[in-house]
């Protein structure tokens, strides 16, 4: 079901349901589309899900890093009026709820990171895609999934087309080395907000090891595992994920 995108001053979103507010943050080659499956799901279990679109192409160069991001997030929570949300992010998403948790502890109540960047990523894996070489993007973009046919013809196209225009490409490494540069290890055992897990097996980009590291290092966090899925489960096992989740959330009488 493809949901109306609302548009009020700056930004663009996605709203449906209502309830607990979930803000959903997009990683940096996703968008609106990636959460399909938690938006179809959590608005019929009781909950409100927000999903904005971040402005990774349309701020100015030099403001294009995850300090950026967490601003314009904080603005649309406030613009919205929300309060007590739960905020999930995945990859470049999760990067940035991680930090507007650690800077508005006041506003997150629950936070939700999977296959997400902040202590280690390599999403470039070995060497950056050559403008033009379409076989070299698809393979990039099938590497991201256990499963190489979830990168669909539809999501090769786009980052193609993405990597092929010379501003979006530019764009996208200022925001692939704000977070290499942007590490949270030392801020992580500082926040005690509540966090669930949810990892891939799998996950090239983001490995094991780094969700391990980050339910070491957050005081209050639940770590969980889905087999055979790569850096973005929502997408790969979408009925796990939802029933993952919304048992963490239950558990957590959120």
């Amino acid at each position: 079901m493809e949901e109306q995108i609302i548009k009020e001053g700056k930004y663009s979103y996605i709203e449906i349901g209502e309830g607990t507010p979930i803000i959903i943050l997009h990683g940096l080659m996703g968008g609106l589309s990636n959460f399909q499956g938690v938006r179809n799901y959590f608005p019929e279990a009781g909950y409100k899900v927000i999903v904005p679109e971040l402005p990774i192409y349309d701020m100015p160069l030099l403001k294009t890093n995850i300090k950026s991001f967490v601003k314009f997030v904080e603005g649309f929570i406030k613009f919205k009026g929300l309060k007590n949300v739960i905020l999930l992010g995945n990859s470049l998403g999760g990067h940035i709820a991680l930090l507007h948790t650690k800077l508005h502890p006041e506003l997150v109540k629950g936070l939700v990171i999977t296959g997400s960047s902040g202590l280690y990523e390599s999403a470039m894996g070995d060497g950056y895609p050559k403008r033009g070489d379409y076989e070299f993007i698809k393979k990039k973009a099938q590497d991201v999934f256990y499963d190489p046919e979830v990168a669909t013809p539809e999501i090769v196209d786009e980052v193609f087309e993405t990597l092929n225009n010379r501003m979006k490409l530019v764009k996208t490494l200022a925001c692939a080395k704000s977070a290499i540069r942007h590490n949270m290890a030392k801020d992580l055992p500082y926040m005690d907000t509540p966090t669930c897990i949810i990892w891939g097996e799998d996950d090239t980009v983001t490995p094991p090891n780094v969700a391990e590291e980050f339910h070491t290092l957050l005081p209050d966090s639940d770590l969980y595992w889905i087999k055979k899925c790569g850096h973005a489960p929502m997408m790969e096992h979408p009925d796990e994920f939802n029933t993952i989740l919304h048992d963490w959330l239950k558990k957590r009488s959120f």
